[in-house]
């Protein structure tokens, strides 16, 4: 039996896309800026030889994709890259790690990059795997805003996409960076074979945590050779998510998470630039720049430069520092 919550996320998937669309832009701006949107930038700051098994990931271990793993980088060049971005206009900066879980032989190196990064004035995101008892209050000592940790799909179709952890496992990572007073940067990728069902569970799930993600990404799937899911979409098992489809969801997203931040993370740069203004007009308000997203391609600065120019959207602003435990204490 559906609880109230799915039940509302089941009927807004299913209203017109029409007024779906414009029913989302409204909820935007009631609780957004208009025409802005929060540019973010993605480095990987280890690459490769992950240990788990997620069915979509050209750093799994598991998977050929001739992807050569790499070593935790140097913090002077992750800095480097960090002040880089901000002087193209990012605003948050977002650092990630192939590895199951940290060590916490790396912790000191982590911390160090955290605290550089956030001495530049941007906002710091990590992407460090599951987490461990008291790893995410040494990281909010440091200064880190957002915890990132995707759940991927819904709870049902997650053993498709990956063995190696179960689903509790995520937002059990979750809770542990929402209890050192750590933002969440929190979503899924789109067109894994999922069914429009998996799609509303998987919203259900953001939805309902005992606070939404501030964050959340929303990624279109981006096909690897050399990995499960990837060879069943280039082999045409499995079809790539339809572009309204993906645009609905991104709308379904903003109304039941009225005041959350919606990114068009992966995926973007096979996206026509009807596409994508038909997400920012349903509410995604965040895209990630530069050429790179961790393995996979993305738009490139300069497409993404001409199509806000063509929209009229202008870069957000960073907001104001808040301190993991002023986050606590509120």
């Amino acid at each position: 039996m559906m609880d109230d919550l799915k039940q509302h996320i089941v009927s807004v998937f299913e209203r017109p896309f029409l007024d779906l669309v414009a029913g989302a832009h409204e909820v935007h701006r009631r609780h957004h800026c208009a025409n802005e949107i929060e540019l973010a930038t993605l480095l990987s700051i280890k690459t490769g030889g992950c240990a788990e098994d997620c069915g979509y990931c050209s750093q799994s271990a598991a998977h050929r994709t001739g992807l050569a793993a790499s070593r935790l980088m140097d913090v002077e060049r992750v800095v480097e890259a960090a002040r880089a971005a901000r002087d193209a206009g990012s605003g948050r900066f977002c650092m990630g790690a192939a590895w199951r879980s940290m060590k916490q032989r790396d912790m000191p190196v982590l911390t160090e990059m955290i605290r550089r990064v956030s001495e530049l004035g941007l906002e710091t995101c990590v992407t460090l795997g599951m987490l461990e008892d008291g790893q995410a209050e040494a990281l909010a000592e440091a200064g880190l805003d957002y915890y990132n940790h995707n759940i991927d799909t819904s709870a049902e179709h997650y053993t498709r996409v990956v063995s190696t952890r179960c689903f509790d496992d995520r937002l059990d990572t979750l809770a542990k960076a929402r209890g050192a007073g750590i933002r969440l940067c929190c979503g899924g990728i789109l067109g894994m074979g999922e069914s429009r069902e998996d799609r509303v569970s998987f919203l259900h799930t953001l939805a309902s945590l005992p606070s939404p993600p501030e964050s959340v990404p929303l990624n279109m799937l981006v096909p690897v050779a050399g990995t499960p899911i990837g060879d069943a979409q280039i082999r045409g098992e499995t079809r790539r998510i339809d572009d309204l489809e993906f645009v609905r969801t991104v709308a379904v997203a903003r109304i039941v998470m009225p005041r959350s931040t919606i990114r068009l993370s992966a995926g973007r740069e096979s996206m026509s630039d009807s596409t994508q203004a038909l997400c920012f007009l349903a509410g995604a308000n965040s895209i990630f720049t530069g050429s790179r997203l961790l393995t996979a391609a993305n738009s490139g600065a300069e497409r993404d430069a001409g199509l806000m120019n063509a929209l009229g959207l202008r870069a957000a602003r960073p907001r104001p520092r808040v301190s993991a435990v002023e986050r606590v204490e509120a």
